[in-house]
C-alpha cells in the first residue's frame, strides 16, 4: 500500500497524462491526443507554470528569521520542543557511507530556531528539544533513519547530546505526526519546521494529534518578489526539463493535502 500510495499519483501528474494521452491516440489512431499530450507537457514543463503553482502552494508564508517569529510567542507558553520533518537525503557511493544533503534549509532551519529559544528560555526552565523524524525509506532498507544522520550532524555543529531525540521509522508526513505525538504530552507547543509548501499539510495533520503547532516554513519555492520580476526573466518562458519536474512536484503536494483534507 505505501508503494501503491507512492505511484498511483504519478498518473495524474503531466508526464503521465501525456503518455496515457499517447497511448490511447495510438490505441485508437486519433491525432488530437497527441496534440493534447504536447500542450500540457509544454505548458507545464515552462519554469513560469511552475512558479505560480508554487505561489499559490505557499502564500501566504513568508521566510522569516528565528528571532522575528519567537518575538511573537506568548512568555506564558514557550515551546518545548522544536521539530524538523525529514527533507531527504541521497546515499552517495562509497564505503563510508555518507548521506548527502538533498535540502539543507529544514535542518538548518531547526538548528537556528532551536538555539534562538534556547538562548531566551530562563535558566530555570529545562531546555527545549530539538527532534528529527527517522524519515526511512523501504525501498533503501540498509539506510538509517533521517533523524539518526540529522542527530550525528547536530552533535558535531555543539548541540548537546541531551537535548537531542529522534523518531522512530517513519515513512510520510501522518507517521511523522503520530511519533511525534507519542514522544511529547498532549497540547505540547512545538516549533515546526518543514518546507513552506509542506507547511499547511503537516500543520494540519500535526494538529490533529492534540499539538499546538508554531510554524517554520523554510525551503521556499517560489521566487521572492524583491529578487526580480520573474515574468522579465526570458528563460522562465522556456519549457524545460527542471520546470516539468517543479511543476510535477507542486501538483503533487496539491494532491496530497486534497487527499489529507489539509488545505
Amino acid at each position: 500500500m505505501f508503494l501503491l500510495s507512492k505511484l498511483l499519483p504519478l498518473l495524474v501528474q503531466p508526464l503521465g497524462v501525456a503518455l496515457l494521452l499517447l497511448l490511447w491516440g495510438s490505441w485508437r489512431q486519433r491525432r488530437w491526443p497527441a496534440w493534447a499530450a504536447l500542450l500540457i507537457l509544454g505548458l507545464f514543463a515552462m519554469p513560469l507554470t511552475a512558479e505560480a503553482l508554487w505561489r499559490g502552494l505557499e502564500w501566504p508564508q513568508q521566510r522569516r528569521s528565528a528571532a522575528a517569529v519567537l518575538a511573537e510567542l506568548p512568555s506564558t507558553a514557550p515551546p518545548v520542543a522544536v521539530v524538523v520533518l525529514g527533507g531527504g537525503r541521497h546515499p552517495a557511493p562509497g564505503p563510508d557511507r555518507v548521506s548527502e544533503w538533498i535540502d539543507a534549509d529544514r535542518f538548518f532551519g531547526g538548528l537556528a530556531i532551536y538555539r534562538q529559544l534556547r538562548a531566551q528560555s530562563p535558566a530555570s526552565a529545562p531546555p527545549p528539544q530539538l527532534i528529527f523524524t527517522g524519515g526511512w525509506w523501504p525501498t533503501q532498507p540498509q539506510l538509517p533513519p533521517e533523524g539518526e544522520v540529522l542527530r550525528r550532524q547536530a552533535i558535531a555543529l555543539g548541540v548537546p547530546a541531551a537535548d537531542l531525540r529522534t523518531t522512530s521509522r517513519v515513512r510520510n508526513t501522518a507517521e511523522e505526526a503520530t511519533a511525534i505525538a507519542a514522544l511529547l504530552p498532549r497540547a505540547s507547543n512545538v516549533v515546526l519546521v518543514t518546507s513552506a509548501f509542506h507547511m499547511p499539510r503537516a500543520r494540519r495533520l500535526f494538529e490533529r494529534q492534540g499539538l499546538q503547532v508554531l510554524p517554520f516554513p523554510v525551503d521556499f519555492q517560489a521566487t521572492g518578489a524583491w529578487a526580480g520580476q520573474p515574468l522579465a526573466d526570458p528563460l522562465r518562458w522556456l519549457p524545460s526539463a527542471a520546470g516539468l519536474d517543479s511543476s510535477s512536484r507542486a501538483l503533487r503536494e496539491a494532491l496530497g493535502r486534497t487527499l489529507y483534507r489539509a488545505w
